[in-house]
């Protein structure tokens, strides 16, 4: 049944987690493919639509203030596109409750926009896999499309290349951002700066996706799971750290946690993850004790659901 004017959607928009990431090689037109296991994590922005509104966004939230400028968020340029490949497309009024920090390396523009297209497609009668709603999501931006549906998955590319859904236990976390910016631009430069000092061998295989391509019928355990991890990386994370040392105090400070298996920071930052057996969140309280200016929040890695 097709939505009627005025209907309220709403749709949620997880917090996306790389907890790989390795950078393969920099693309003739300046881009980086990389290869990333990637899942989702429960602190999440709220997207609403009121069909049939003109097309707007309104911003709510404890990290709005820091979302930029309304006309050049993401949930508006999805909403465009996607607009100008299906003119008779019903639109209408975006509401984004913003609770994810801004520019943190786990995605929550990317995640607002997918919810966007998410909406869109619900107002519309489209199906997620309508090319039309995937050549928005891509045009977008890199980490919308595995945004769009979000489930564990590899992605490789630029993040168009997205693997079936892989299962994955969830993981108890600790998330923690410093409240630092990392421009992403920035933090490729010194990375491509480093290599060219130490020009480090490049591995052909990684556990952590070997895993993955193992667990679309078959969940591992989780210390099958940290240990894949653990014998991976994200690449970004000493470019992060050379331009905003926290970080490092961030990582440092999550593996000193009673409990604490795993720490990394995700994506390009500064947002970092601390994996645990049983939930933290005893630990997650003392440390917001000990650092009230930092976002921190206890969670579980998994669907994000």
């Amino acid at each position: 049944m097709s939505s009627q004017s005025g209907t309220e959607l709403v749709e949620f928009a997880p917090a996306k987690i790389n907890l790989t990431l390795r950078v393969i090689g920099k693309r003739a037109d300046g881009y980086h493919d990389i290869e990333s296991l990637v899942a989702f994590a429960q602190p999440r922005d709220r997207l609403t639509l009121v069909i049939g509104a003109p097309l707007s966004l309104s911003l709510d939230g404890p990290t709005a203030a820091n979302a930029g400028a309304v006309g050049d968020n993401l949930v508006l340029k999805a909403a465009r596109l996607l607009a100008q490949a299906i003119p008779d497309l019903k639109t209408g009024k975006f509401e984004l409750s913003k609770f994810l920090p801004v520019a943190a390396g786990i995605g929550g523009g990317s995640s607002d926009a997918a919810a966007a297209l998410r909406l869109l497609a619900r107002a519309n009668d489209l199906d997620l896999s309508d090319p039309r709603i995937i050549a928005a999501a891509r045009a977008t931006g890199a980490d919308v499309p595995v945004c769009l549906d979000p489930k564990p998955r590899v992605m490789r590319g630029i993040g168009e290349k997205l693997s079936p859904p892989v299962l994955l236990p969830e993981l108890p976390a600790v998330l923690v951002n410093p409240g630092v910016a990392v421009p992403t631009g920035e933090v490729f430069t010194t990375l491509a700066a480093l290599r060219a000092k130490d020009a480090p061998a490049q591995a052909k295989s990684d556990p952590a996706t070997e895993l993955a391509g193992k667990s679309t019928a078959s969940k591992p355990s989780p210390d099958e799971l940290i240990s894949a991890i653990a014998g991976s990386t994200n690449d970004l994370q000493r470019p992060a750290i050379a331009l905003q040392p926290i970080i490092a105090d961030v990582i440092e400070e999550l593996h000193a946690l009673p409990g604490c298996r795993l720490a990394r920071m995700s994506g390009s930052g500064a947002t970092c993850f601390a994996l645990f057996d049983s939930s933290p969140a005893v630990q997650a309280e003392r440390l917001k004790a000990s650092h009230p200016g930092w976002w921190i929040c206890e969670t579980r890695i998994g669907t994000g659901t």
